[in-house]
């Protein structure tokens, strides 16, 4: 029986845990993180998805500290796996198991190595992404890949949407390797870093809408951070507004000649700055829903039927 200390966090790291049992793997400590009270959890517990079975669970501050590698070299391991995980595993504990230490990426490296890939795959207006088992390097997404599996990112595809695509994504390529991995039948593809890039975190100013961009940008952006990421918005002389969903362009083009929110036919629409029309199905101010349904809506804040988006 091969024996595995697992680092994880989030869906994808509760669905591959749960392959790892499927497959008689023996789990001999799980490493996750402690849920930061100011982050909305909307995902799955690996905390709670390991009680289910027994196994140990910790959650460290720091994963690289000797004295928790020291801990984890006693459990001779066959393998490390870091699903989702957070932090940065270095060279002692990739060092540890016998036959390897794996990382789960959710794209299709080399594309988008690096983090909140499923965000800045929408934000790029990708039609396909997916999930990567690759060896572990201290350089980050580098290693050789030993499974991948592709998923289709459809025009209105939140990222929400896409990331639960991503995790069954992850699911499948893990099974479909596992086997082979265990009996180390498997030879790890290098990786032409040249044919990606690396991605930076994301913070919530980074939602802020630029009306002066084409209808097809801002729509990808407001997929991309949609609930439950904080959502994008712009400021208005009256407060802020939030454009929760909208529907990628249809080829309408405005008659306003420069960028411009309106509602027409009891739904909210966006002229931008390439001149197409976006449709804008879910929009909020000062915290509720604002309908497009009544008569001039626009006006009971701003005092006019429209209002400039520059």
């Amino acid at each position: 029986m091969a024996r595995a200390v697992v680092f994880a966090y989030h869906n994808v790291g509760v669905r591959c845990l749960a392959v790892l049992l499927a497959h008689g793997v023996e789990v001999a400590q799980v490493i996750t993180h402690r849920d930061n009270p100011g982050e909305q959890i909307w995902f799955d517990s690996v905390a709670e998805f390991a009680a289910r079975y027994d196994i140990p669970v910790i959650t460290p501050i720091d994963p690289n500290d000797p004295a928790l590698v020291a801990e984890l070299a006693a459990l001779r391991p066959d393998f490390l796996f870091s699903f989702y995980y957070r932090q940065m595993l270095k060279a002692p504990l990739l060092a540890l198991p016998r036959q390897g230490a794996y990382n789960m990426h959710g794209s299709l490296l080399p594309k988008y190595r690096g983090r909140v890939p499923v965000n800045w795959a929408i934000i790029h207006g990708e039609r396909e992404t997916g999930a990567t088992l690759h060896q572990m390097l201290e350089k980050p997404d580098a290693g050789g890949i030993v499974a991948q599996q592709a998923v289709p990112i459809l025009p209105d595809d939140t990222a929400s949407e896409v990331f639960a695509k991503v995790t069954l994504a992850a699911e499948l390529a893990l099974d479909r390797v596992l086997p082979d991995l265990i009996a180390g039948r498997v030879t790890p593809q290098p990786q032409n870093l040249a044919a990606g890039s690396y991605f930076g975190s994301r913070c919530m100013d980074d939602g802020r809408i630029d009306w002066r961009q084409p209808a097809a940008a801002v729509h990808n952006l407001i997929r991309a951070v949609a609930p439950p990421y904080p959502g994008a918005f712009f400021d208005t002389s009256q407060g802020r507004l939030r454009v929760l969903r909208s529907l990628h362009p249809q080829g309408q083009r405005g008659t306003h000649g420069q960028p411009t929110l309106f509602a027409q036919n009891s739904r909210w629409y966006a002229e931008c700055g390439d001149g197409q029309v976006l449709c804008l199905l879910a929009v909020e101010f000062a915290g509720s829903s604002l309908s497009a349904a009544t008569d001039n809506p626009l006006h009971a804040i701003f005092g006019t039927p429209t209002v400039s988006l520059l």
